[in-house]
């Protein structure tokens, strides 16, 4: 046998361990990609129903969410109305005062004046007073 051949017959037995080892991590890698399989459908099966009811709730949130914001622009529109209202009041008040105003003062100030005046007429007592004298008148006869 020369070099060549031990050489060969070498590289023969180190190229057959390498595939031996290669088909045993090959198998060692099924077996897990078995194991792997058969976890991610129990895995499946668990959150089938959870991934269902997170979809459930999640269009019940967009449904409420939806009423949210019809009731907010409802509320807005009614907001809206109610300031126009709050404006309008507010100037024909300010208008009404400005009209009521003076005369009611007017009014105040001759009512308060007048009661005054009848006071001081009452408490002002000068001691005379109004007598009945009786007077005999002539009587014509006919």
């Amino acid at each position: 046998m020369t070099a060549a051949d031990l050489a060969l017959t070498l590289a023969a037995v180190l190229c057959a361990l390498g595939f031996a080892a290669l088909v045993v991590v090959l198998v060692r890698v099924l077996d897990m990609l078995k194991v792997l399989r058969n976890e991610v459908a129990a895995l499946r099966q668990e959150t089938q129903p959870l991934l269902e009811e997170l979809r459930t709730s999640a269009d019940e949130a967009r449904t409420t969410m939806d009423e949210a914001r019809s009731d907010l622009a409802r509320f807005d529109r009614v907001l809206g109305s109610a300031e126009a209202i709050s404006d309008a009041v507010d100037g024909s008040s300010r208008v009404a005062r400005t009209a009521f105003s003076v005369p009611a003062i007017k009014l105040a100030g001759l009512a308060t004046g007048t009661s005054r005046a009848v006071r001081k007429i009452r408490a002002r007592d000068t001691g005379a007073s109004i007598v009945h004298v009786p007077v005999e008148r002539e009587r014509r006869r006919a």
